[in-house]
């Protein structure tokens, strides 16, 4: 399994397509295709082995398509380049972070000051809850 995300490949693999932005700009978001949209068809990727293919699908299958196209649009900027790098900043920001392996939790204990505050929590609440109780009334049995 490759360790490394080879952004180059990725890159040539992301397609982008241009559509007129609702972004800033005035009468020039009417006229002019700025917001860019770029997808990566994930099954069909060859620079991802089967095994981050599998990764990415767990780990993004709420962002990918039906057909396992991860979709990024960007139309913060005006000009459609820079809103195509930002496009592929953030994709390859996802994949980055969906390839991450992730580091096994050490177990540990709590410390002794996380003992006693949770002690001393749970003495507060026992007490708040015995004072908003009724009184018991006590019966006489003498008579």
């Amino acid at each position: 399994m490759k360790d490394q995300l080879n952004e180059e490949e990725v890159a040539r693999e992301v397609r982008f397509k241009a559509t007129r932005s609702s972004g800033k700009g005035g009468q020039h978001v009417n006229k002019v295709s700025t917001r860019v949209e770029a997808y990566l068809d994930i099954p069909a990727a060859e620079c991802f082995s089967s095994e981050q293919k599998n990764l990415l699908f767990e780990k993004l299958g709420g962002k990918l398509s039906q057909a396992g196209v991860l979709q990024v649009t960007s139309e913060e900027e005006r000009s459609q380049l820079m809103n195509k790098e930002r496009a592929l900043n953030k994709m390859l920001a996802l994949l980055a972070k969906a390839l991450k392996p992730r580091k096994p939790r050490k177990a540990t204990r709590p410390g002794r000051a996380a003992v006693e505050k949770r002690l001393r929590e749970k003495t507060y609440l026992s007490r708040k809850k015995e004072v908003r109780r009724k009184p018991s009334v006590e019966k006489d049995n003498s008579g």
